[in-house]
């Protein structure tokens, strides 16, 4: 069965603002035009740690490149609740080693499954830890990003580190166009290629 992944966060959205509280959120971010949208939409919600953990990215010149971005985007833009920056630690030597033996696989399969994954955990530990209310990453905004795998893979990272996954396929409801938009209107970067080394290829 085929989940709407937009109704079920339209759904929790709901729930919250009934609650009156405003959820503290974790929220993976890939890079800043991803995440322009994503904060703008989930701004108006809950406060944010957008939180940059991407040891895929090569080289470390790009790395950089998208932390400054990211950085210089959240000091840009206007958000009703804070949203505050995390920067991970840049660990290739992970990402290389979880590709072992996928490097020939062509992109949007296993290799990029597990490469979700092996960003997410980081996020969801992290997030259990600090006893955040909830977990995301900006990854289902991309129409090139498989939004079910992600989810998938959401949902098991709850069960594990007992932490609550906030259902996203950001590029319904035009989340995607809106990003396109927000990065013009912020001169924001735009790497033409996913990050890793296989799909600068």
């Amino acid at each position: 069965m085929n989940l709407n992944y937009q109704k079920e966060l339209e759904k929790l959205i709901e729930g919250v603002q009934k609650s009156g509280k405003v959820p503290r959120l974790f929220l993976h971010s890939c890079c800043a035009p991803c995440s322009s949208y994503v904060m703008e939409y989930l701004s108006q919600y809950f406060a944010i740690t957008v939180f940059y953990y991407n040891p895929n990215i090569f080289p470390q010149e790009e790395y950089a490149k998208r932390v400054e971005e990211m950085k210089r985007l959240i000091g840009e833009m206007k958000f009703l609740h804070p949203v505050e920056f995390l920067e991970g630690v840049y660990e290739p030597e992970k990402f290389f080693e979880m590709a072992k033996g996928l490097e020939k696989v062509p992109e949007g399969g296993e290799r990029c499954f597990r490469c979700y994954r092996l960003r997410m955990e980081e996020a969801a530990r992290l997030a259990a830890e600090g006893r955040y209310d909830y977990f995301t990453t900006t990854l289902s905004i991309s129409p090139l990003k498989n939004a079910g795998k992600i989810n998938e893979i959401g949902e098991e990272l709850s069960k594990i580190y007992k932490i609550s996954h906030l259902p996203s396929d950001f590029k319904k409801k035009n989340g995607y166009k809106r990003s396109i938009e927000l990065s013009k209107e912020h001169e924001l970067y735009r790497q033409d290629y996913c990050g890793c080394v296989f799909s600068r290829r």
